[in-house]
């Protein structure tokens, strides 16, 4: 389905038709609240007129004779520039058929009367004055007279709210550009960003709201490139990793089959060295696939009750012969008593020689390497110390992420692909715990990692259906 722009359901029409909808509702209410208004006033200001002009057509009349057929033509003479005009005199015996007899009794009576009446089918305004006693003055005039400066207000008015409305859509046009030309950008740079390119950046501007959106992208893509930076450094480091082993096995393997190593001592020796290797590029390859399965939910943790202690001293002796080795001091600081844990031995192992593994890299010849285990009230915490060249504060802020302190250090000092202690960090988390580095009284770096003695991120033995442990 095409993501291009459609009409109706773009910001840029759609605003548009807000603000024509707004102009046209304003100009509807303001059509049904002023047209009344204005019939109304054309009306009250005919009928003023009707009025004046009776007030003066009685008094000019009242000043003539007083012979009724001479009132008749005086009246007629007056109302000849009136064309619309008409008027007729009443009496108590003659009246007007569309008049109301209580109306000519008004006039009749001396008050004045305004009004409108039906003659002969059309409405017609009606004004009355009192002449003389027992003579009044009516005044007639269709209704349509008052019409017509009212249609004419009203055409006026009507052509004025289409030029607001017509001004409204070239308001509405220009505001929403202004408003969407910057959202188009971000919109572009995004889908740039999802075909690969980096490095992009969007001019802030537009409402702070667009602003807001134009610097989260700024951000977003700022963070994009410094995390691909961060895993090519990490595939980087993680070929050069697998490389060694893979050169010397290679190495070794031809040379013994070439026959350049025939001696059985030889033999053996080379033989040893491969399979050191080979052992070396294994625990590589399963740390990384570890790494990746603890993304997943259904990484398994296997918690059982061990002796930490007992682990500890495993891992110590091992340890304590790869340090003689490098000629690196080590020393082990585990309780003598049992300490109990309920959680996976396997992992826990993992950590340790992840961390003592970093260790050992790091340290001199002559620096101490330091395996200690510390009980405490509801945890248990693991530390590996070294004598290396240690840790900035802002290392250690980001120790624990892939790659990030081999693309820092690379060719300046000793350093592993970052594997193993991102593996630490992840399987402390996993483990219900949490790792930490500062800086180690030996002068080098302290990694700890502290476990609970129950992990509680492991479903209750009731949930697992095997009984709880004693």
């Amino acid at each position: 389905m095409s993501r291009g722009p459609q009409i109706l359901q773009t910001l840029s029409s759609r605003t548009v038709l807000l603000t024509v909808g707004v102009a046209v509702m304003a100009a509807m209410v303001t059509i049904g609240v002023s047209v009344p208004l204005i019939n109304n006033a054309a009306k009250a200001q005919a009928t003023a007129s009707l009025a004046r002009l009776a007030d003066v057509t009685a008094e000019a009349v009242n000043s003539t004779e007083r012979r009724p057929g001479a009132r008749s033509e005086q009246i007629q003479l007056l109302l000849r520039s009136q064309p619309n005009v008409q008027g007729h005199l009443i009496s108590e015996q003659q009246g007007l058929p569309f008049l109301d007899p209580a109306l000519q009794a008004e006039i009749m009576a001396g008050r004045p009367v305004e009004t409108e009446a039906v003659r002969d089918g059309i409405p017609n305004l009606v004004v009355g004055r009192r002449m003389l006693p027992g003579i009044g003055l009516v005044l007639t005039a269709p209704a349509s007279v008052a019409s017509r400066p009212a249609e004419e207000s009203i055409r006026q008015l009507s052509v004025a709210l289409l030029v607001g409305v017509l001004v409204a859509i070239g308001i509405g046009y220009l505001a929403s550009k202004t408003l969407t030309r910057p959202l188009r950008k971000v919109a572009e740079a995004a889908e740039r960003l999802t075909t690969g390119e980096r490095g992009l950046r969007v001019e802030p501007q537009g409402p702070a709201e667009v602003v807001d959106i134009a610097d989260s992208l700024n951000d977003l893509s700022a963070a994009l490139a410094t995390s691909e930076g961060r895993q090519r450094d990490f595939l980087l480091s993680i070929s050069h990793e697998l490389r060694t082993p893979l050169t010397a096995v290679r190495g070794y393997a031809e040379a013994l089959a070439d026959g350049v190593v025939s001696d059985p001592e030889d033999v053996s020796h080379t033989a040893s060295i491969v399979r050191s290797e080979a052992e070396r590029l294994d625990r590589l390859v399963a740390d990384l696939l570890v790494l990746a399965r603890l993304e997943a939910v259904d990484f398994p943790i296997n918690s059982v009750d061990f002796d930490i202690a007992e682990l500890g001293h495993e891992a110590a002796e091992v340890w304590a012969s790869r340090c003689r080795a490098e000629g690196v001091t080590f020393m082990q600081r585990i309780p003598e008593h049992p300490v109990s844990i309920c959680s996976d031995p396997v992992r826990v192992r993992q950590i340790i020689d992840n961390l003592a593994e970093n260790a050992l890299r790091m340290t001199p010849v002559g620096a101490p390497v330091v395996l200690e285990i510390v009980p405490e009230e509801t945890t248990v915490t693991l530390w590996v110390r070294d004598g290396g060249p240690g840790l900035t504060q802002d290392d250690m802020g980001v120790a624990f992420q892939p790659a990030v302190l081999y693309s820092r250090y690379s060719g300046q000092r000793k350093v592993g692909s970052g594997v193993g202690l991102a593996l630490v960090g992840k399987l402390a988390r996993r483990l219900g715990g949490s790792a930490g580095v500062m800086t180690a009284p030996e002068g080098g770096a302290a990694f700890s990692v502290t476990l609970p003695y129950l992990n509680p991120l492991e479903r209750s033995p009731q949930e697992n259906g095997v009984a709880a442990h004693a």
